[in-house]
C-alpha cells in the first residue's frame, strides 16, 4: 500500500499576524457584526418597555368614553406612575418580617424605585408619551390594538405634562369663579380699585 506523502492529508492553515491588515479587517468586522447585534436588542427592549406601557393603558381604559379630556388623561397618567404601589407594599411587608436576613428582593425594588422617578421626571418635566387619548379616532385605534409591537406604528402618540393637569385645574377654577361685584365709585368718581392699585392718585 502506497504511502500518503506527509502534509497531503491536512489542510494547513495559515496564521494571521495579530498587526496585520487581514487581522484589523476581521477585527472590524466581528466589532461591526457586535454593534448591529447590540443596537438589535436595544430596540427590542425599547419596543417591549413601550408595549408594556400600551397594554397598561389599554386596559384600564373607561369603555364608556368616547375620547378623554386633558384632566381625565392626567388622572390616568397619575394612576400609571402609581401602579407599583401594591408590589412595592408586599416587598416592605417581606421585609419587616422579624428574623429575616437582609432585604428580600432588593434588585427588583431598585428597578422599580429608579422606574418611578424616571417616569416622574419626564411627567413634571418635558412630557411622558401616552396614547392619544384625547382624539376619538385615535383612540378606536388604540382600543382596536391586538398587543402587536409591529403595529405600534399605527397609534397615535400624545405627550403631556403635570403642567397640563395645573392648567386644567386653573381654568375650571376660573370658570367656576363667581362674578366679581361692580366697582364701587367714590364721590369723586374715583374707582375704589383704582385708589388701591395707585394709591398716588389718591392726594
Amino acid at each position: 500500500m502506497p504511502k500518503v506523502p506527509q502534509g497531503k492529508g491536512k489542510q494547513d492553515k495559515k496564521v494571521i499576524h495579530p498587526y496585520s491588515r487581514k487581522a484589523a479587517q476581521l477585527a472590524r468586522e466581528v466589532h461591526k457584526q457586535d454593534k448591529k447585534e447590540r443596537l438589535k436588542n436595544e430596540k427590542a427592549l425599547r419596543l417591549s418597555l413601550v408595549g408594556e406601557k400600551l397594554q397598561w393603558f389599554q386596559s384600564h381604559l373607561d369603555t364608556s368614553k368616547r375620547e378623554y379630556t386633558k384632566k381625565e388623561a392626567c388622572d390616568l397618567i397619575e394612576r400609571y406612575l402609581h401602579r407599583f404601589d401594591g408590589e412595592l407594599e408586599q416587598i416592605e411587608l417581606h421585609n419587616s418580617i422579624k428574623g429575616r436576613q437582609g432585604r428580600q428582593h432588593f434588585s427588583r425594588e431598585t428597578v422599580i424605585r429608579q422606574t418611578i422617578e424616571r417616569e416622574r421626571l419626564l411627567y413634571e418635566g418635558p412630557g411622558i408619551e401616552i396614547p392619544d387619548l384625547l382624539n376619538a379616532k385615535h383612540l378606536q385605534v388604540f382600543r382596536e390594538w391586538n398587543s402587536d409591537l409591529k403595529k405600534l406604528p399605527n397609534i397615535k402618540m400624545r405627550k403631556l405634562t403635570a403642567r397640563s393637569s395645573v392648567r386644567v385645574k386653573e381654568e375650571e377654577k376660573n370658570d367656576g369663579r363667581e362674578e366679581e361685584p361692580m366697582e364701587e365709585k367714590d364721590e369723586d368718581g374715583l374707582m375704589m380699585s383704582e385708589v388701591e392699585e395707585h394709591p398716588e392718585r389718591c392726594s
